[in-house]
């Protein structure tokens, strides 16, 4: 007999209900086997997959780059090596939004930034010099870039003001490029 015939005769015959009981529970063991009970949801994780600890909040968001853990900053000896440094740190504290390749003849837009530093090499201040005409949401993206990558090393040492202009490339995917590695 097909199972299509027997699951017909089940339901005709009133047994269906204990058929359809069953099914619903061997469906719902299964789908707990696999740790994607809906009642599962939020709760602790299932010992058959294993869970990474709960990154930064920032990357918790759907969508949000992830979050790298930089080393310590080397100590800038002059503000081309400090620019240079932020710029890297840049890239590096945002792997999936930048990019090191070439940059594309059209950009999609250019925000200009001044840096301001506190001797430590925190972040004081970031001003905007030059907003995009369009996608005017790189500005925002670039800020954060900046964010992530600090500190920048000790800038005590250097000329005052302790403060840099960075242009950001971005290309079509809304991925930057520091213009500082651009120009070697």
């Amino acid at each position: 007999m097909s199972w299509q015939k027997r699951s017909t005769r089940l339901c005709a015959d009133g047994s269906g209900a204990r058929a359809s009981l069953f099914g619903a529970m061997a469906l719902s063991a299964w789908l707990a086997g696999c740790g994607l009970m809906p009642s599962d949801q939020g709760t602790k994780p299932s010992p058959k997959t294993p869970q990474a600890e709960a990154p930064a909040a920032e990357s918790a968001r759907p969508g949000a780059p992830r979050v790298v853990k930089l080393d310590p900053p080397e100590t800038p000896r002059n503000w081309a090596q400090a620019r240079e440094q932020a710029a890297r740190r840049m890239v590096a504290a945002s792997p999936d939004v930048s990019y090191m390749g070439a940059s594309p003849q059209v950009l999609l837009a250019i925000p200009v930034l001044t840096i301001e530093l506190n001797a430590d090499g925190s972040v004081r201040r970031i001003d905007v010099m030059r907003y995009p005409s369009q996608a005017r949401d790189t500005v925002q993206l670039a800020i954060q870039a900046v964010r992530r990558a600090a500190p920048f090393g000790n800038v005590s040492r250097l000329p005052r003001p302790w403060k840099f202009n960075e242009t950001f490339l971005f290309n079509d995917q809304r991925q930057f490029k520091p213009m500082t590695l651009d120009r070697r």
